[in-house]
């Protein structure tokens, strides 16, 4: 599974926020919906918290795609 590194211009991002960011999903409506249906995981547990804090370092996992919350460039 390959791993993009996505920086973040703060110290936290939110999950349904970062989903976006990372071009992982398309709108904030389709964030809710899978986060809602348990098909995203952090640090390789399901998150149905839309609101979930990230910080640099936490792992997000959809649909076989992950993606790294990584320091701001």
């Amino acid at each position: 599974m390959s791993r993009q590194t996505v920086p973040i211009r703060d110290d936290s991002i939110r999950l349904g926020q970062f989903l976006k960011l990372a071009n992982l999903i398309e709108s904030g409506a389709e964030a809710k919906e899978v986060i809602a249906d348990g098909l995203v995981s952090v640090n390789g547990e399901v998150e149905t918290r839309r609101g979930r804090q990230l910080v640099v370092g936490d792992v997000v996992e959809i649909g076989g795609f992950e993606a790294a919350v990584g320091p701001p460039e």
